[in-house]
């Protein structure tokens, strides 16, 4: 440990260099990860905030909740199963201001459950971000399906379903809006996994699947971290062993001398540890920053348990890379160090 310092307070421009590399492509990475994860929350953050259960749609459905629709006879089968569960129905649509601009927005009512609003007939709960676009507490809304008026009542932060805005409504005022007696799905908190006749069921993943648009993008966002991963970590491994044979001629006198493998493999191993960690260091603080001062409407998010496992990440990368490279110095030869005159 102590070699390793001296030789990073004798090299300092070189590790430097190597640092800023490593904080460069860290901070990149936790940046992407963060869009990506603020879009997926965009597009699915109603149902990635419940807990986990398990959600039902009918099996005629195949899979697509748009056409499923839930007997009133099971949904009360369920509910009185399971005083937690839920039955809900997500339908987009719109609402119009008083100026009579237009707002798409994620139609979303359920039965009585501390998962979802509870709205009473003419009323309106709203995403935040609508508070943004002008509406406020107390304005009246339209629907030209909708005799009535929508008066908004409350704003709920980060309830957004396919990049739109959630509005819970009563479920009176659902059925007259899209002509419909039944809801659409179910939710179970819990693991257990009960089976129903005529109902397909999902955990949370796999009903986030179903959701088309959300998969899709997912997919994409998801191969464009991994791949970015993949490429960090290459040349994480690469700049490492490059740094470590360049060091060769020395690790083979100082082996001449009597230093050991082993404490050569620390001495490489406590430079990795000192420059990544303090290259992450660094990144999260940045990538931290940027959440703060990003333009408004951006979707950022990046969780405590997202930097964790990248940071994790890196540092196992950087291990592997530093200790291929001390596979070479261990084959070096002290004598054939000396006689190149390589210090």
């Amino acid at each position: 440990m102590n070699m390793a310092w001296k030789e990073m307070k004798k090299s300092k421009a070189k590790f430097i260099i190597l640092g800023s590399i490593i904080f460069l492509v860290s901070f990149l990475t936790f940046i992407i990860s963060g869009l990506a994860n603020g879009l997926s929350q965009d597009n699915a953050a109603l149902i990635k905030d419940l807990p986990q259960g398990h959600f039902y749609m009918n099996t005629d459905a195949k899979k697509t909740y748009n056409l499923s629709k839930i007997e009133p006879s099971l949904q009360d089968q369920i509910l009185k199963e399971h005083t937690d569960a839920a039955a809900f129905s997500i339908q987009m649509g719109f609402v119009n201001d008083a100026e009579d601009k237009q707002h798409t927005v994620a139609f979303v009512t359920s039965t009585d459950s501390p998962l979802f609003e509870k709205v009473a007939p003419g009323e309106i709960v709203l995403d935040r971000s609508l508070e943004k676009d002008g509406i406020k507490i107390g304005d009246e809304l339209t629907n030209n399906q909708f005799n009535g008026t929508f008066k908004v009542v409350k704003f709920v932060d980060q309830k957004k379903y396919s990049h739109a805005p959630v509005a819970f409504i009563n479920m009176d005022n659902y059925k007259e809006i899209y002509r419909t007696k039944g809801l659409q799905l179910m939710f179970v908190p819990g693991k257990d996994v009960a089976s129903y006749t005529d109902l397909d069921s999902f955990s949370n993943n796999e009903f986030l699947n179903t959701i088309s648009s959300y998969k899709a993008e997912n997919m994409s966002l998801n191969m464009i971290i991994w791949f970015l991963i993949a490429i960090s970590g290459l040349l994480f491994a690469i700049f490492f062993y490059m740094m470590n044979v360049q060091k060769i001629g020395l690790y083979g006198i100082l082996k001449a001398i009597g230093v050991k493998t082993g404490t050569l493999f620390r001495m490489m191993w406590s430079q990795m540890f000192m420059i990544t960690i303090a290259a992450l260091i660094l990144s999260v603080a940045f990538s931290q920053g940027f959440n703060m001062i990003a333009p408004e409407g951006m979707p950022f998010h990046l969780t405590m348990e997202s930097t964790l496992l990248l940071s994790i990440l890196f540092i196992v990368i950087g291990f592997i890379g530093a200790t291929l490279s001390g596979l070479q110095v261990k084959k070096v030869e002290p004598l054939h160090a000396i006689q190149q005159g390589d210090v």
